[in-house]
């Protein structure tokens, strides 16, 4: 059973490494970006692939995505921080095989990955009561909803006054990047080319 597994922390990589290891499970692949994660499920084809969402590259979300595209046998296991409604209502879009909360991986992953390996579907039993509903009004949420998970970070540290250096340092991306991230919110938001243009429209749609 070969198993590929992307987390930019190297301490959670690692031990989620040696726990699937223990459970009996072949680690194929281990990496901490998405762009490598996406290019070695492509290559190694891994029956499945547990990954962070938010990495540098490429989010998990926008891996899933790309998967569930090229219709892709890996199954993509995501084991994240974030219980926003929107991010698990697009994973489920998107065919995820199993969504498991970090703080309650040590209970659920096994579990997880026997029922996965079956053809099942996981989803956090601890999930249903934390999931957040977002805010914003319908028109808002529609809006947000075209971003990209990492858009949607970008966005929502430009609301906070963040310069583009602060949110490259925080999301350890370069400065050119979160440029052309700000270009691509701007063009799929429909936002006039103004100045402050972006940081007008976050700080009043992100409370």
């Amino acid at each position: 059973m070969r198993i590929l597994i992307a987390d930019d922390h190297p301490f959670t990589l690692m031990g989620t490494k040696a726990f699937v290891e223990s459970l009996g499970y072949t680690i194929e692949d281990v990496c901490s970006n998405g762009i490598t994660a996406f290019n070695l499920i492509l290559t190694h084809q891994p029956i499945m692939a547990i990954l962070d969402i938010n990495m540098p590259g490429m989010d998990g979300l926008e891996v899933l995505e790309k998967v569930h595209r090229q219709r892709l046998a890996t199954r993509i296991i995501l084991l994240t921080m974030h219980k926003e409604m929107t991010i698990f209502k697009k994973a489920n879009q998107w065919g995820i095989a199993g969504y498991i909360l970090k703080e309650n991986a040590q209970d659920e992953l096994q579990k997880c990955l026997e029922i996965v390996k079956k053809g099942g579907q996981y989803i956090s039993k601890n999930l249903e009561n934390d999931l957040v509903i977002d805010t914003h009004s319908a028109g808002q949420s529609y809006a947000i909803e075209k971003l990209t998970f990492t858009e949607k970070k970008v966005l929502e540290l430009i609301a906070q006054q963040k310069t583009s250096k602060q949110i490259a340092d925080m999301l350890f991306i370069s400065e050119k990047t979160v440029e052309g991230h700000r270009s691509n919110i701007i063009q799929k938001l429909e936002l006039p080319k103004e100045k402050n243009i972006l940081l007008i429209w976050a700080t009043k749609h992100f409370k």
